[in-house]
């Protein structure tokens, strides 16, 4: 993708391109380090699954376990990303992955407890939201204007790649090596990433705000964080738009249901999965593609279409009629990048650490409660109802959140 030549548009208005990106130094050395820690994740992902169930042989302590990775979040982003604030966001960055280094260096020990695996996943998984806070603080630093949404785009298709090749080919290394071994090859990718950083990402001061001999206790940065966010109306509906999420993400958690009741089994439950990330990538790669101010303007239409084809299932159509709604509705998420990146954006340098956690923790708490309500929902009505209210609520939510934010960004704050 190339700016077009003897354009009579500004920079300014037009799409920033995969060559500007990669350009940047910086850039090349942090998307190497995310690639590989993402692809250790997701198979260490599989091997704990794998390594509990056979221990105990139950199915529930391996799905409990697997649970395990994505429930610290919740605590951790308004409790912890203060950190990317407080400290030199590199030096955030390297210790985090340092420290999961070690930990999960000491789950890879053959015949580590049950428990104690537990423990320490818990503790691997509190320093992911530090992690990332800083991650996209810096990337803001290191480039800005559209350059900054199309490198968003680029990390999220990286994240997405990554997570289906690490799902795709973990069972098949665990099987081959061993739990305890792809374990150890996951605490690897976390010293490589700390390293990679380190030489490759330059050392930028405190922000402004910080950098006085005086420093913020977590308190203070938490509810400074949280006054910010309430009382700029922008940031608030940027975030109700990103927590439209709990309602079309719900088909994640129905693929199972879905699929025996429209006859199908563990190859229609697959597809089920994929049709809604195989879809959120395309929009990822496409809407880069529209001018900056476009973009935005796109945000809350898609934000809406997100969630309409999911209303359609009420007439419960065939597995592949509905492998391509929810299709059409990851298609649509895609709105999520722009949203993401003019939250960014719009938070002051000094506070996008502790902002960007409480965004994020919002939107991981609004996709538990979603597939949860879903799923309670699916035990006493037919999934396809259940999609198709999910679709009708998120609707009416995405309408509401992008009225709101057209007016704030109408009128003065």
């Amino acid at each position: 993708m190339t700016r077009p030549v003897g354009s009579s548009q500004s920079p300014e208005e037009l799409p920033a391109t995969y060559g500007e990106v990669f350009r940047v130094a910086e850039f090349r050395w942090l998307w190497l380090a995310q690639l590989g820690s993402v692809l250790g994740d997701q198979l260490a992902r599989v091997a704990l699954a794998v390594l509990v169930f056979d221990r105990t042989g139950s199915a529930g302590l391996s799905a409990a376990t697997y649970a395990l990775t994505f429930l610290p979040d919740v605590a951790s982003g308004p409790l912890l990303s203060w950190l990317a604030d407080r400290f030199p966001r590199r030096g955030v960055m390297v210790w985090c992955d340092v420290a999961r280094a070690a930990l999960v260096g000491l789950m890879a020990i053959p015949g580590t407890s049950i428990w104690l695996l537990c423990v320490l996943l818990v503790a691997v998984q509190l320093l992911a939201a530090p992690f990332q806070s800083a991650r996209a603080a810096l990337l803001a630093d290191i480039l800005t204007g559209d350059t900054y949404v199309l490198a968003s785009s680029v990390s999220n298709v990286t994240s997405q790649a990554a997570q289906l090749a690490g799902f795709v080919t973990g069972g098949t290394l665990v099987a081959a090596f061993g739990a305890s071994q792809a374990l150890a090859v996951d605490a690897a990718t976390f010293a490589l990433s700390a390293v990679l950083v380190q030489l490759g990402v330059r050392n930028r001061p405190l922000p402004t705000a910080t950098s006085g001999g005086g420093r913020v206790s977590w308190w203070a940065s938490l509810t400074a964080g949280a006054r910010l966010v309430w009382n700029d109306r922008r940031l608030r509906y940027l975030i109700a738009l990103a927590c439209v999420a709990g309602f079309y993400i719900t088909v994640e958690g129905l693929a199972a249901p879905y699929a025996a009741a429209v006859g199908g089994g563990p190859l229609a439950v697959g597809l089920l999965l994929a049709a809604n990330p195989a879809g959120q990538t395309v929009g990822m790669l496409l809407l880069p593609r529209f001018a900056p101010q476009r973009r935005l303007a796109l945000m809350g239409p898609l934000a809406v279409a997100a969630c309409l084809p999911l209303i359609v299932c009420i007439a419960r159509p065939g597995l592949w009629a509905t492998v391509g709604l929810w299709a059409v509705s990851g298609l649509c998420s895609s709105y999520q990048l722009a949203a993401n990146a003019s939250f960014v954006q719009n938070v002051p340098d000094a506070q996008r650490g502790q902002a960007f956690g409480l965004a994020r923790t919002a939107l991981i708490v609004s996709q538990g409660v979603g597939v949860l309500a879903a799923g309670t929902a699916a035990d006493s009505w037919h999934p396809a109802t259940v999609v198709a209210v999910a679709g009708t609520l998120g609707a009416v939510v995405a309408i509401g959140a992008a009225l709101g934010y057209r007016r704030a960004t109408a009128t003065p704050r």
